[in-house]
């Protein structure tokens, strides 16, 4: 599994509260994926997709 934020974060910062395994904001103030989801994870990974306000989070199997 991967994650990845694409263009149009709207630095909400709701990924990074679900599942901060794996999101974290960058230094540009958007969201970034800084570790792959683990099987421990996958599912706030997919719940912080699910929820993002923009669509920006990409879960690819």
């Amino acid at each position: 599994m991967k994650a990845k934020v694409i263009e149009g974060c709207i630095s909400c910062g709701l990924c990074v509260s679900i599942c901060p395994e794996v999101f974290r904001m960058s230094d540009e103030g958007v969201s970034e994926v800084y570790a792959e989801p683990t099987p421990d994870n996958e599912e706030s990974a997919r719940e912080a997709a699910e929820g993002c306000p923009v669509s920006v989070i990409v879960i690819e199997e």
